[in-house]
This record gives C-alpha cells, structure tokens and sequence, in this order.
C-alpha cells in the first residue's frame, strides 16, 4: 500500500507530515488486526494524503475529507479542519459536552476516521465496489465506525465517543429519526452534512448494541448472522432480521 502525498504547497506537506507519521504507525497496526482477525486480504493500493479543501472540492465533492474507493483511500490530516466540521454540527446546542468535546477533539478519534475508510476493505462485507448501494448499508457504515474505534482507543476514549454521539442522536432525532436504518444508502449523501453523520452516528450505536448486549462482545457472531441473512436470501430487511429497525438511544 502506497502513500501519496497530494499537496498543492510543499509548506502543506511540511507542516502535516509528523501527524501523517503518527497515523502512519497507529494505521499499521490497526490493519495487523484486520488481516489477523477480519479478512482484510486485500488492501487499497494506496491512502492520498491531502488537504481538506483538495478531498472535497478537486478530488471528489463529497463534504467529509475521507472517503474510499476500490483503489485509493483520500485523507486529510487536518485536525483544525476536522475540527471545524463537527463543530458545524453543534453550533447553538445547549449540551456544553458536545462543544467541549468537538472543541478538543484529539488526533486519537481522528485517525480512527482513517481506520473506518481501511475497514472498508474487508471481505467479510457483502456488496462489493461494484454493486449498487441504494440501501441497507448501515451494516457495514456502522461497523468501519466501530471496529477501528473499539481497537484504537482506550475505553474511556471509546466511552467517551458512545456518550457523544447518543446525544448527537438524541438531538436530531426529531429532524431525521423518521428514515429507517434500511434507508441509509446513496440518497443520503444528497441531504445535509448534519442528516449524513446522523446516520452513521445511529448505524455506530446500532452495531455496537448488536456486539456488546447481543452477542456478548463476538464480533465474529455478528458477522455470522449477517452472513446468514444473506444465504438465507435477503428475505427480511437487514434491521428486521436483527430486530433492530425499532432500537434507540438515550444517553445516561
């Protein structure tokens, strides 16, 4: 797996490389797990290290600098800029934790960002680059959040990110809790940055109820189950068959 560094001033480059190296070391480990216990048999054949205003405006349109394909993984290591994206996100909330935490936010839950985009890469997900992903892909958005997130943080870390986004979920339940989990799909992009991380927030939580509370901690069970719903025939939607479509979350 290549790194390319995509930098429109060598000045960019200077000042992103140490973090660039850090993640660098922190990804490498992380995708040791992932060919060790995941089926990550074939990796990306590079990660495109940018800035944040090349990922969303030349290389792609899409809002949030880190995205996959086939081929590439684009990341930008801008930790100010991630920053600034998720505190659009709580502007005006009242829940002082949810600034705090966006206003602080330490490389630690970024670089799990990076993670998720190589989590995408495991055989174990069932539509491959190729097939249309018009809905139902809760499963696997939810997973790459948890995943890397359950390997890359400590537990208070981890903690800290499940009390964070059941707010979140919380807060814009009203404003987007109508659509199911099956409807997450590529008409989501289409929506509001806000409505976009709503569903991965609640596809996150979701995953994490059906491995810590259903499954007792096997992640691998939960694989096995959803393999089943597959060779079973896709006869239920996904939510259905975990009988999750109903689920929610309330913060302690």
């Amino acid at each position: 797996m290549k790194h390319i560094y995509a930098f429109e001033q060598v000045e960019d480059y200077r000042k992103f490389r140490p973090v660039i190296e850090r993640f660098q070391s922190k990804l490498k480990a992380y995708q040791m797990v992932l060919e060790e216990d995941y089926q990550l048999n074939d990796l990306p054949k590079g990660i495109v290290w940018t800035t944040k205003e090349l990922a969303t405006e030349t290389f792609s349109q899409i809002e949030i600098p880190a995205y996959t394909n086939r081929n590439n993984v684009f990341f930008s290591p801008d930790l100010d800029g991630w920053k600034e994206l998720f505190l659009q996100q709580v502007e005006g909330c009242p829940d002082p934790l949810l600034g705090d935490f966006y206003q602080n936010l330490s490389e630690s839950y970024i670089v799990t960002i990076l993670g998720h985009e190589l989590t995408h890469h495991l055989d174990l997900f069932l539509d491959d680059w190729d097939d249309e992903r018009e809905d139902s892909i809760w499963f696997e958005e939810g997973m790459c959040e948890y995943l890397p997130r359950r390997n890359m943080l400590t537990d208070a870390e981890f903690g800290e990110i499940v009390k964070v986004e059941t707010r979140l979920v919380e807060r814009f339940a009203d404003s987007y809790g109508h659509q199911t989990l099956d409807e997450f799909g590529t008409k989501t992009y289409e929506g509001s940055l806000s409505s976009i991380l709503f569903q991965y927030w609640r596809s996150f939580l979701t995953v994490k109820y059906l491995v810590e509370e259903k499954a007792d901690g096997n992640v691998q069970e939960v694989f096995r189950e959803y393999h089943r719903w597959d060779q079973e025939g896709r006869k239920v939607p996904l939510s259905e068959f975990f009988n999750v479509g109903r689920l929610t979350f309330e913060s302690k």
